[in-house]
């Protein structure tokens, strides 16, 4: 049987970590350029999101307007060529 101290089993890797970690070196200007980087990215996704509305919302609005000016001038008539209904009131059926 292999007996293990609990101790050990916590210590050994917690060592390795630290040993890792220390040998670690940030680059001097890793917060400017990752700061950069960021801000580049957003830049880019504000103008995407930009275009896009351009392109889908402009388009929409003219198709509206033009579908709006195309419509007839007359409330409550279905087409130009569409005639009131005649109305029997007094008139006999004779």
């Amino acid at each position: 049987m292999n007996h293990t101290d609990p101790d050990r089993t916590e210590r050994e890797p917690a060592e390795a970590l630290a040993a890792l970690a220390g040998g670690a070196q940030a680059a001097p200007d890793a917060y400017r350029t990752a700061r950069g980087e960021w801000l580049r990215r957003e830049r880019r996704r504000r103008l995407v999101l930009a275009v896009l509305i351009t392109v889908v919302f402009a388009p929409a609005t003219l198709i509206g307007l033009w579908a709006l000016n195309e419509a007839p001038s007359h409330p409550g008539r279905a087409s130009p060529a569409s005639r009131p209904l005649r109305s029997t009131r007094g008139r006999s059926r004779a």
